[in-house]
């Protein structure tokens, strides 16, 4: 018999007041929004954007209608529709799980452009920002998948193998805190090199694209040993829903890279001293 590391008993309920209770899940989404919102208030200051942090503030509530209404209706659209269908106020209650991460990006794309188009500001300039920090938030949210003990992964005998609470008798893969590894730390690391450097800053969308093709990337290699959703299966038999997903996303991430172009910052017009403009 393989090596099996015991599952951590954590509980889904951090805090409980009587009918006021304080999830993980509910903690995960708090911790990624306050620390997107702190980061995005320094990068958005610099240059092209200079954004100023009242509106970062403004867009934060934007962006969190945008996380929680996308994320829930993407996950009613691609993981369970006929269920949703025959249970229609079940959609409301996303404190019992089930959300997507494709559908929330959806959502906070779509705020993004409509914030962008508001405040007038350059919306792929804005995107590259975002999306320097929302690896935070997919960090956090997958560290609650493992502490809800959820969204495991596919039978295995690798030395670190667990048994999940609800995923029956045999060892599983913790493909969330893979998840957690690839999805926030090391993408994390990579957009905000990318980021850091100087040419992106006149190449809007870079950094978006960066993001796009290395999520799409890293969930699609992970599916490969997580357990694919009972309801939906594997399409055809060969690909798991967020691998199909994923596709799209890498594609227009390595569209964004490819036509992200140098823009050249305007020239100072330097008159000397009693001169008319």
């Amino acid at each position: 018999m393989s090596f099996v590391i015991p599952f951590p008993q954590i509980d889904p309920v951090l805090i409980a007041f009587g009918p006021l209770v304080i999830r993980w899940y509910a903690l995960a989404y708090i911790a990624g929004l306050l620390g997107g919102w702190a980061l995005i208030r320094r990068f958005g200051a610099r240059s092209p954007l200079r954004i100023d942090p009242v509106a970062v503030d403004d867009f934060m509530v934007w962006a969190t209608l945008g996380v929680i209404l996308g994320g829930r209706i993407g996950f009613v659209l691609f993981y369970n529709l006929p269920f949703y269908l025959q249970n229609p106020l079940q959609i409301l209650q996303v404190w019992q799980g089930g959300m997507s991460f494709h559908g929330g990006l959806l959502g906070v794309t779509i705020a993004m452009f409509l914030f962008t188009r508001k405040r007038g500001l350059s919306f792929l300039a804005f995107t590259d920002v975002v999306a320097c920090v929302t690896p935070i938030g997919l960090f956090f949210g997958r560290i609650a998948n493992f502490i809800n003990g959820e969204l495991w992964g596919r039978v295995t005998d690798v030395p670190w193998a667990m048994v999940f609470p609800r995923g029956g008798s045999m060892p599983r893969h913790p493909s969330q805190l893979y998840e957690a590894a690839l999805e926030g730390i090391v993408l994390f690391i990579i957009v905000n090199l990318v980021a850091r450097s100087h040419p992106w800053r006149h190449r809007p969308g870079l950094v978006t694209g960066v993001f796009l093709f290395g999520y799409g990337l890293a969930r699609g290699s992970v599916e490969f040993v997580r357990q694919y959703d009972i309801q939906v299966g594997l399409l055809w038999d060969v690909i798991t829903m967020g691998q199909l997903l994923s596709i799209p996303m890498m594609m227009l991430g390595l569209y964004l890279i490819w036509r992200s172009k140098p823009v050249a910052e305007k020239p100072v017009d330097h008159k000397p001293e009693g001169t008319a403009a």
